[in-house]
């Protein structure tokens, strides 16, 4: 029998993190060629993740330009994947969670007639527009899957609301396989700020915020709240790397340039962020993957979004949704900041996303569906 071509498809840094152990474990299958092509819908950033876990792509459509739109990354995905699937000629093209490359990816499959797996779905906030346009990527790719990976049973359930039964599979989030591989305790940070750090008797806070909806009024009541809980607490440092986008950097210039303590860097590669993430107090994040990861590593979270999809971390106490308001990102932020209690009810690692063998389960449930498994692979069960 031949090998099944199975070609992965990202273009951003989070699906890279995500995406990159899934390549390497279908490579370690023998009935498998692990094909991996990516958009560089965002260039720099996906670039360091690829050389943390030593990928090489297959077909780079390197569409990235300043202040692209929407329309222009998924108009230049698709018309560059055209040739990709003509050269590679893929059995199934695998797609990431929720970004325009997922969008775009999972739609030229279609045209192309190409089999669709799914990996991070059945992710929902039920507001097309927040996250924008991530809400909506993701439900038009569940149209057009023929498989599903799902992260959790509360995934699931979502798929099953919509009508969605058949090639569902509960595996776990790819996220925490990634995880195992970078965190380790002698890590050295390439950027000195990070090896400096007293993590044991400074209160080390990371911060990411980059959303899309939480441009303009909302970023400002976040950056202005954070600005205050540096000036609040002499015992904090502020860590933030920050988004490439000029809309973000901007701001951040503006409100939290100059703070005390306020530590504005570049953005990190996965394995600095993942080992930072280890070390810190606290998380607060408009992020969906650190939302994820941060509980896996015992870190409380505070989100700073209207709404969440990732509910489970919520429920089991580890996440606690913040919003957009001035007033109650500062007093969420001072509480688990000077409440001893408050922190430790948040501060245990409950971990709903995984056991590090998701990918195993992914690559099982595609040779399954293949005919090359006997056996349909067991679902994730925390």
């Amino acid at each position: 029998m031949n090998k099944l071509r199975i070609m992965s498809v990202f273009g951003t840094r989070p699906e890279a993190i995500k995406m990159a152990p899934l390549v390497k474990e279908l490579a370690t299958r023998d009935d498998i060629e692990s094909l991996c092509c990516v958009t560089a819908q965002h260039r720099e950033m996906l670039d360091s993740v690829m050389d943390v876990f030593a990928l090489t792509a297959d077909a780079d459509l390197n569409i990235m330009t300043p202040r692209q739109t929407l329309s222009s990354i998924t108009s230049k995905c698709l018309m560059g994947m055209d040739g990709v699937i003509e050269d590679l000629k893929p059995d199934m093209i695998l797609v990431h969670g929720d970004t325009s490359t997922t969008f775009a990816g999972a739609l030229s499959a279609f045209y192309h007639q190409v089999k669709v797996g799914h990996v991070e779905a059945g992710l929902r906030t039920y507001d097309k527009y927040s996250p924008f346009p991530e809400e909506m990527n993701r439900k038009l790719v569940t149209q057009i899957a023929d498989l599903y990976f799902c992260p959790t049973e509360n995934n699931r359930q979502n798929l099953l609301r919509e009508g969605v039964t058949d090639g569902v599979f509960v595996t776990g989030n790819t996220v925490i396989d990634a995880l195992k591989t970078t965190v380790r305790k002698d890590y050295r940070f390439a950027t000195a700020l990070l090896n400096e750090l007293d993590y044991q008797r400074r209160k080390v806070v990371l911060v990411t915020c980059h959303r899309r909806e939480n441009y303009g009024e909302p970023m400002r009541n976040i950056f202005t709240a954070l600005r205050d809980m540096a000036l609040q607490n002499e015992d904090m440092e502020l860590v933030y790397p920050v988004h490439l986008s000029p809309v973000v950097r901007e701001a951040a210039g503006k409100y939290l340039a100059g703070t005390p303590r306020v530590h504005l860097i570049d953005p990190l590669s996965a394995d600095e962020m993942h080992n930072l993430m280890a070390r810190v107090y606290l998380v607060m994040t408009d992020s969906g993957g650190l939302q994820e990861e941060a509980p896996a590593l015992g870190k409380p979270v505070l989100v700073m979004r209207r709404e969440t999809e990732r509910p489970e971390a919520v429920a089991a106490g580890t996440v606690a949704m913040a919003g957009v308001e001035y007033a109650d990102v500062l007093r969420m932020g001072n509480e688990l900041l000077r409440d001893a209690d408050a922190y430790a009810r948040m501060a245990h690692a409950v971990n709903p996303y995984g056991d590090g063998s998701a990918c195993r389960r992914i690559a099982d449930a595609i040779e399954w569906h293949f005919g090359r498994l006997p056996e349909r692979p067991a679902d994730f069960r925390p």
